[in-house]
């Protein structure tokens, strides 16, 4: 049982003990990022602007500038909510070297409630040009994919979990962006799943489904995603995200460019709904998409 964000503090740590040179900014989120170990060892390379998003947004475009790769972990519903121009503007629009650590994504501040909780930011990231998007399952792949984005040169966002999950690769794991993972081989039915939510469909123990996770949806590999489904009858999206611009549109988009005739059933919070101050186990349930929301889209399929 892993922390994402464990894995990626000591990614930075590896590489900037290597020569990587590397920035951290935080909005009043040290705890929340888990920054300690990194804040030690280089306490000159992080910078807490406090709360203030915007601020911080702009100053790592600014300081990204003089050569250094600069990471931002701040909640990522008041990433994008609050820093929206910023992103776009100072970030995406004039290609500055700045990667995005969105923190506590999807219900991981359950009672918090809505103003918490944020499920539209891979929407919100899609319309921004020249970003890529990542959604890491476990700790490994956090930390591959961190690593890619300290070496890869333009703006990255990465949607991190706060739970401790179980391990789904093994420590010789090389991530391949675009490149989609296929967790478990089926048959009629294909799952893909966003982020940490790959537990959950794994959870309901199904054999004959085919399970797919999606940890970079943008890169996408378009061809290899068109092939899975076209090898499978039915599709079933999961996603701890509102159902417009998440993960069920990138699927159904594919499927509509391609005419692919699948029967498609997507789970997530539906569009232009509020969340409720809740645990996340049971805002999962309320929206089907734990594995007893996905057993049930499973007995859907059947019928149709």
């Amino acid at each position: 049982m892993q922390d994402l964000r464990d894995a990626v503090i000591a990614t930075l740590l590896e590489e900037q003990q290597k020569g990587a040179n590397l920035s951290v900014m935080v909005a009043d989120s040290t705890s929340t990022s888990k920054i300690a170990p990194f804040e030690k060892a280089f306490p000159q390379r992080v910078i807490n602007v406090g709360i203030a998003e915007q601020n911080m947004v702009g100053m790592a475009a600014g300081i990204s500038l003089s050569g250094s790769t600069v990471f931002t972990a701040n909640a990522a519903p008041f990433l994008f909510a609050r820093a929206n121009e910023q992103v776009k503007n100072d970030v995406c629009y004039t290609d500055t070297n700045v990667k995005m650590l969105g923190l506590n994504a999807g219900f991981a501040y359950g009672p918090l409630g809505a103003t918490h909780h944020c499920t539209n930011d891979i929407a919100i990231a899609r319309t921004f040009g020249n970003l890529q998007i990542f959604a890491p399952a476990d700790a490994v792949q956090a930390s591959a994919i961190t690593r890619h984005a300290i070496y890869h040169c333009g703006p990255v966002y990465i949607r991190m979990d706060s739970d401790k999950l179980p391990l789904l690769h093994d420590d010789d794991y090389r991530f391949v962006p675009g490149k989609p993972e296929v967790l478990q081989q089926g048959a009629e039915t294909i799952v893909f799943c966003l982020g940490t939510l790959a537990h959950e469909a794994l959870a309901a123990e199904e054999q004959g489904v085919t399970i797919v996770s999606l940890p970079s949806l943008w890169p996408l590999d378009e061809a290899a995603v068109v092939a899975l489904i076209a090898r499978h009858r039915q599709v079933i999206t999961m996603e701890e995200h509102i159902l417009s611009g998440g993960l069920s549109s990138i699927i159904s988009e594919l499927m509509h460019k391609h005419a692919l005739r699948q029967h498609f059933i997507p789970l997530g919070i539906p569009a232009y709904a509020f969340t409720h101050s809740s645990s996340r186990s049971a805002l999962r349930r309320q929206f089907n998409i734990d594995a007893q929301g996905l057993l049930a889209a499973l007995q859907q399929t059947v019928a149709a």
